[in-house]
């Protein structure tokens, strides 16, 4: 809990749902669970993409595989945050001091602007290199650097417990 009472954060955690995820034994955990779930897929669906870019699978177009992933990446989203608000609302003012969480929210910050910019950059030629062609190093250097964003953003969500 917050040492300040009256800060906005310490109304955060004093929220019934917030209370409730504290102080139910399954409440926490089985949201977690699901978080979890969220981001194997999300991540999962990300690392194939970003693997068919750097080179594999080449036989597979492009285009077709992110048709495929991205609405995959849309569901997982939309368990992620509702599940990632509900754990941040319970310890509020722990999170928002740990700098394995601090680096989380950056590096998914980074995430998001990584992939607006392969989406409305290199990506939107996609028609040209889909298939049976090199993949530009554009979209290359957007996928390694999505590769490693994520890898540091479930790191750091996993370093949340030890920081």
């Amino acid at each position: 809990m917050i040492a300040d009472p009256a800060s906005p954060l310490a109304a955060i955690e004093r929220l019934p749902l917030a209370v409730a995820m504290r102080h139910d034994l399954w409440l926490y955990p089985i949201v977690e669970i699901f978080h979890i779930i969220g981001f194997v897929t999300l991540v999962g669906s990300i690392i194939v993409l970003d693997l068919r870019l750097l080179g594999l699978s080449k036989a597979l177009p492009v285009s077709v595989l992110a048709r495929h992933t991205l609405p995959w990446s849309i569901g997982a989203l939309l368990l992620i945050v509702p599940t990632g608000l509900l754990m941040f609302i319970t310890h509020a003012g722990d999170f928002i001091s740990n700098p394995a969480f601090i680096t989380k929210m950056s590096l998914l910050f980074c995430a998001a602007i990584n992939a607006a910019v392969f989406h409305a950059g290199v990506f939107r030629g996609v028609a040209g290199w889909d298939s049976g062609v090199a993949t530009p190093g554009a979209a290359k250097i957007h996928a390694l650097l999505s590769l490693l964003i994520w890898f540091g953003v479930l790191a750091c969500g996993r370093l949340l417990a030890y920081v």
